[in-house]
């Protein structure tokens, strides 16, 4: 903490059996999407069967990728909710078979037993977007003392979360949130180094609020934790560029510079590929001053 009560930035980010050290490196971490669903926005059904998904995976580590990101279970908005072992069927193979590919490997749910039984199989990192609001979800992590956790905003859930969300200050109230929640798991002796947030860009936020957290994405970062974009691709982009899904990749990739630019230590993307080039040369720039 400085004198001013702002929390210095993290010069690290442990991640289960591994630590990113923003020390050593410019660019933010490149989180890719590993969709093993038949209904998510983007490339729902692409990936549904664990050796489409283990393939994927190889082609986002031969890309360059930091961090791969399982989900079984589509969170857009108006999505149905899918039972446990319909979302256990989805992830286990693919864990128990990227385990070893050497990147880190985090488990996108909300469910206590999912998350519990990914860690297990070698999961590195729980990714939430209920920020462990979910029964038995901060015990399960509770059990881990090393896996990284990312803690998101969301108004609401996934079915009601775009009915006319309101706020009266989309920034401060989405870090006061975030800044409790990351408070609860330190008082139950979690690491700071362990944590890392998420405003939650489209999960409960009109255009307007999306386009704001962004422009003040700073502001996120002074809470001391690592701050994770999650753009790739969302409505916000297709309703500024009128693009359908599958043509927001320059769009996304601008978004992820702009986060970048404001502090986004994680980025989390569709697009590995022209990510991390956008990224690099991002970085090339930023050593060159």
């Amino acid at each position: 903490m400085t004198a001013t009560g702002i929390q210095e930035m993290p010069t690290t980010w442990r991640c289960g059996r591994f630590l990113f050290d923003f020390s050593k490196r410019q660019r933010p971490i490149v989180m890719g999407i590993l969709n093993a669903t038949p209904d998510s926005f983007s490339d729902g059904g692409k990936f549904r069967t664990p050796k489409d998904a283990i393939a994927q995976a190889e082609i986002m580590i031969k890309n360059g990728v930091d961090l791969i990101d399982i989900g079984g279970e589509s969170t857009r908005p108006g999505a149905e909710p899918v039972s446990l072992q319909e979302e256990l069927d989805r992830v286990m193979p693919v864990i128990e078979s990227l385990r070893d590919c050497g990147v880190p490997l985090s488990i996108d749910t909300y469910k206590a037993q999912t998350m519990r039984q990914a860690l297990s199989a070698g999961v590195d990192c729980v990714n939430d977007i209920w920020a462990l609001r979910q029964e038995g979800s901060i015990e399960a992590v509770l059990e881990s003392s090393q896996c990284g956790i990312v803690l998101m905003h969301m108004q609401r859930d996934p079915l009601t979360m775009q009915f006319n969300p309101k706020y009266c200050d989309v920034v401060a109230e989405v870090m006061q949130f975030l800044q409790k929640r990351a408070s609860l798991l330190l008082s139950k002796g979690v690491d700071q180094s362990r944590i890392a947030i998420d405003p939650g860009f489209g999960f409960g936020k009109s255009l307007e609020h999306n386009l704001e957290m962004l422009n003040k994405f700073a502001s996120f970062s002074s809470l001391g934790y690592p701050v994770l974009a999650g753009i790739s691709r969302k409505s916000m982009i297709g309703k500024v560029t009128g693009k359908d899904t599958n043509e927001r990749v320059a769009p996304s990739i601008a978004a992820a510079i702009m986060a970048a630019d404001r502090g986004a230590r994680i980025v989390r993307v569709h697009d590995v590929p022209e990510t991390v080039d956008a990224l690099k040369l991002w970085e090339a720039v930023h050593l060159a001053q």
